[in-house]
């Protein structure tokens, strides 16, 4: 038997200092990715540079097998985080020069589909998380309600989301673009994890309903065809599910949600990673009431909605 050197709660302080210098860390290597934001101000260098970053990553991998024992798989995802991170960061601070206006504001009205823990939430979170602005949060019931909101002036900003890895063209928000005058000014990708939530730790056959917006239970399909006997209720959002679970505090019922969120309602995962695909991640597009400068180190990405005749040949 191994003779333990360290009792428990001097493992913990050390890992809470371990944690602590991390942090540290981290935010100095936000403060240079700043710098580098600005070394890049007055030169025609993109943000992203990819062969930069494969290096920079292969490196960390074999510096983090030979020095430190750490398997690629979990230096990959790490540092995949924080370089998307580190260039969103610098992406945000060269957008806030090209547009000088918008950085003077100190809040920023968003509205999006849903209340609190639905994936536009999320979204809109993460979005303007590194805008240095407040967020007043307008929730929705709707995508058309999301594009009026904004539209009459009560929104500065929406959050829409626009295509799934799983589910394919939300098709409700390309007809909805085809007849707003807003323009989009930005777009995020979220990683989307998909779970059963339940007031308590209940087993599956014992479910009788479920709730959810129609968008989850597509891109879970394949787990739920294999559930029997469950009754499926449409909700206006994930939110809206799983805040219809807590009202209802049953054992019988749950809803599709993610676990962060569902801690919000008071309810705990069932069942993990139900979706179609283990990568499901949804694109969200931004819009606003005016366009916005575009930095040259940034790509720019255009979105065309064109119609074309009913006849053979005419995509061609």
């Amino acid at each position: 038997m191994t003779q333990q050197q360290y009792s428990l709660d001097e493992i913990r302080l050390r890992l809470n200092e371990l944690d602590d210098q991390l942090l540290q860390l981290l935010s100095e290597r936000r403060k240079m990715s700043i710098e580098v934001a600005k070394s890049k101000v007055h030169t025609s260098k993109p943000v992203r540079d990819a062969e930069r970053e494969q290096q920079l990553l292969v490196k960390l991998i074999n510096n983090g097998l030979k020095k430190y024992e750490l398997d690629a798989q979990y230096i990959t995802k790490l540092f995949h985080a924080i370089i998307e991170d580190s260039v969103l960061l610098q992406q945000a601070y060269l957008q806030n020069l090209a547009n000088p206006e918008l950085s003077r504001k100190p809040l920023a009205r968003v509205a999006f589909l849903g209340s609190k823990g639905s994936y536009s939430h999320l979204a809109s979170r993460e979005y303007f998380s590194r805008k240095n602005t407040e967020l007043i949060e307008l929730n929705c019931e709707g995508f058309r309600e999301v594009a009026t909101t904004v539209e009459s002036g009560h929104a500065d900003y929406g959050v829409l989301p626009i295509e799934n890895t799983s589910s394919g063209s939300i098709n409700e928000v390309y007809d909805l673009l085809q007849h707003t005058t807003l323009y989009i000014v930005g777009e995020l990708t979220l990683p989307i994890e998909h779970c059963l939530v339940a007031t308590e730790d209940i087993r599956l056959e014992n479910l009788t309903t479920l709730y959810s917006h129609p968008q989850p239970h597509q891109q879970c399909s394949e787990f739920l065809g294999r559930m029997k006997n469950i009754e499926l209720k449409t909700c206006a959002s994930t939110a809206d599910a799983m805040q219809k679970v807590r009202e209802l505090n049953r054992s019988d019922v749950a809803a599709i949600g993610n676990a962060s969120s569902g801690k919000i309602y008071g309810l705990q995962a069932i069942q993990d990673n139900i979706a179609n695909q283990t990568e499901n991640h949804t694109r969200f597009i931004v819009v606003a009431r005016k366009p916005v400068e575009v930095s040259p180190q940034i790509p720019a990405k255009t979105t065309l909605i064109m119609s074309t005749s009913q006849d053979t040949g005419s995509l061609v």
